[in-house]
């Protein structure tokens, strides 16, 4: 693990820079532990996401940016994913699950309301943990202040995939303040989604996605406050 994990000072009473230092020096570390084509970053195109991804890129400007695309996002959404990209000259990967949303409601029905655990399994977890078996090393934007459910996340770890593969994921923001994330973009120039202009904090598939519940909790308005993952950071079973 890299000794900028062993800090004296613990990471919350960081200043923005200092995390910006130590977060921009585990990627390096890491990156130069592996080979190019072993590694990604998965992005929503939220804000930390593309925060980690600009980190990446300084680095490795061709990264695989692996966009899982469900066909359930905001159009907003996929609007900034084409401009983003275009802008950023991105090696963008649209992850699609095996059957159509039509597909899908035909079969199931509206699983996003009827069993919304079910839908984010078909169309986010499966193709994921598919693609992730390709690469050695993953990068993400996940911090501990997003969720209750992320409060013991770790920066670095062995992330076991389904057959018992092993891959090394990165979570190079986990201690940074969603001031600290805005912080950084402003200063690097990085556009972000407009929905946050219109008072979301956590943007998913559109039909599970509303303006916060709770504002002290930034996931609050995902799955209508029933539940705060999609599974895709969770361990397989």
């Amino acid at each position: 693990m890299s000794e900028l994990l062993n800090l004296e000072t613990p990471a919350p009473f960081l200043t923005s820079d200092e995390k910006i230092r130590a977060a921009e020096q585990l990627v390096r570390e890491e990156l130069a532990a592996f080979n190019a084509p072993d590694v990604c970053v998965t992005n929503s195109f939220q804000a930390e996401d593309m925060v980690v991804l600009h980190m990446v890129r300084k680095t490795l400007p061709n990264v695989p940016v692996v966009f899982l695309d469900t066909g359930y996002h905001f159009s907003a959404v996929y609007a900034y994913r084409d401009q983003m990209a275009q802008a950023w000259g991105m090696n963008l990967i649209n992850l699609q699950p095996e059957i159509t949303v039509a597909q899908q409601e035909s079969q199931f029905g509206i699983l996003n309301q009827t069993d919304p655990s079910r839908c984010c399994g078909i169309r986010k977890v499966k193709p994921l943990f598919s693609a992730l078996a390709g690469y050695k090393l993953w990068f993400t934007g996940l911090r501990r202040e997003q969720a209750k459910s992320r409060a013991s996340l770790q920066t670095v770890e062995d992330f076991v995939l389904p057959e018992s593969k092993i891959i090394r994921k990165i979570s190079a923001l986990t201690d940074w303040s969603a001031k600290d994330v805005w912080a950084y973009a402003t200063k690097h120039e990085i556009p972000l989604l407009p929905l946050y202009d219109l008072g979301y904090s956590s943007i998913g598939c559109e039909p599970c996605t509303s303006l916060p519940l709770d504002p002290n909790d930034p996931r609050s308005g995902r799955w209508g406050g029933h539940k705060q993952e999609c599974g895709i950071h969770v361990q397989p079973a």
